[in-house]
């Protein structure tokens, strides 16, 4: 039991800052008992940098009595819980459902690092999934030990992943440790737990240690996917963690290589990744419909649009009003999900808006209503907004949400198509250059 006590302590030592808090996922099962069990009385972390999580997915019968198991176990360890309840769609992935309502929570925790129970039999068990998913690389490295952070989602912890499920029990009987089952742990209609009770037994018994084989093919893929992030990352350049990809860069590639810069963008992107299939129909539109073609394909709620030989990732905004009018003092950053980005005037000589001209209450955030016209050279003509923004090459559906910045009712600046002559700064004068950064 020492040694299960000094492999969490050397995760917990190398993989978290002194300090920091933790969130521990606690389903109240075996796992997440003995893993709090452990990091309270063993490691002997201090009870205010542990926040407990118990996700209720009223699914089971049973989950208030789970629910009341974990006040009590908290309560008798002297840390903190919080449990939430959670919707979760029934249908023919329930389970995968239960996983996303669940990390929608963890993904609110509000500490440095979420730790969560997974042993060595789960990352076996995730290798056979997705073997039998027709997985990659990626999806056959199953889970990390520590995942880094993600948007939204801190860095994510699992120190009983090198540790056997029969190691886990043994601890749990020395310290006379409670838990509770989840009867649906044994329905053999879940992949998983066919695997578990009824394949990886037979396979154990054939192939004595098969589980910590599996978990060591596991790290084996886990660096075989770092080098193909590698050689993504080159292909790719900078324009891998950004939300366009020039498919210039994809075209000289060779098929395989071309699917492999494309996941790495998407992943970049935190996009789901799609099947095998689908992603090659992605591929195949955008590198060779006519180049007037309207490419755009929907991957989980995300958007993809090819716009001038780039590919653009789009995520859904809410619905917006034509008359959406914003007024703004013209300090700080401007937050506007409703457009998607956000909006702040930076301080310039000799460019922008003049200074002088944002005096109190005369700035106003619009969006383009049609008609509008500005005029961006002294002494030069009036031109449409619509001209400007053709000749500026900008997508069509960033030219619906761009902010327009209007003085006293007159447009004096459009960021990234120019200001009004009338609102410029001159040579020499103070001036505010609006910037808009979508999200």
């Amino acid at each position: 039991m020492d040694i299960l006590a000094d492999q969490v302590r050397g995760i917990v030592q190398r993989d978290i800052p002194r300090g920091a808090t933790l969130a521990v996922g606690l389903s109240g099962g075996i796992d997440s008992v003995v893993l709090l069990h452990v990091l309270l009385r063993r490691l002997r972390i201090a009870p205010a940098r542990i926040s407990v999580i118990h996700v209720n997915h009223r699914i089971s019968p049973h989950a208030g009595r789970w629910a009341a198991f974990c006040h009590r176990l908290c309560r008798d360890l002297g840390v903190k819980l919080r449990v939430v309840k959670v919707d979760v769609p029934r249908g023919n992935s329930t389970e995968a459902a239960a996983r996303r309502a669940r990390y929608a929570v963890f993904a609110s925790c509000g500490a440095d690092v979420l730790v969560l129970a997974h042993n060595r039999d789960d990352q076996a068990e995730t290798v056979l999934l997705q073997l039998l998913r027709g997985a990659g690389p990626r999806g056959l490295a199953a889970m990390p030990v520590l995942r880094a952070a993600a948007t939204g989602m801190p860095p994510l912890l699992r120190p009983l992943l090198g540790v056997p499920r029969k190691t886990i029990a043994a601890y749990a009987r020395r310290y006379r440790l409670q838990w509770v089952e989840d009867d649906s742990n044994r329905d053999p209609a879940y992949l998983r737990n066919f695997l578990r009770h009824q394949v990886m037994p037979v396979i154990e018994r054939k192939v004595p240690g098969a589980g910590a084989t599996l978990a060591r093919a596991a790290r084996h893929q886990a660096e075989a996917s770092d080098l193909l992030d590698a050689l993504a990352a080159q292909d790719l350049g900078a324009a891998g963690g950004i939300r366009s990809l020039p498919l210039a860069l994809l075209r000289p590639l060779a098929p395989h290589r071309a699917r492999n810069a494309l996941r790495y963008f998407l992943r970049c992107n935190d996009v789901v990744m799609p099947d095998a299939d689908r992603l090659e129909e992605l591929l195949r539109q955008a590198l060779t419909a006519r180049a007037d073609a309207r490419v755009q394909v929907e991957l989980d709620g995300v958007g993809l649009r090819r716009f001038q030989d780039a590919l653009y990732i789009l995520r859904p905004l809410p619905r917006l009003a034509a008359t959406f009018e914003l007024a703004w003092n013209g300090r700080g950053v401007l937050a506007l999900p409703q457009l998607g980005g956000s909006l702040r005037l930076v301080l310039s000589t000799g460019e922008g808006i003049a200074a002088d001209a944002l005096r109190p209450g005369a700035l106003v955030v619009r969006v383009r209503r049609g008609g509008e016209t500005l005029r961006p050279a002294p002494g030069g003509r009036q031109r449409t907004v619509r001209n400007l923004l053709q000749e500026a090459a900008m997508p069509p559906w960033l030219r619906e949400r761009l902010p327009f910045l209007y003085l006293d009712g007159e447009l004096a600046a459009v960021p990234g198509l120019g200001i009004d002559a009338k609102f410029q700064a001159t040579p020499g004068e103070s001036g505010m250059l609006p910037v808009w950064v979508p999200d």
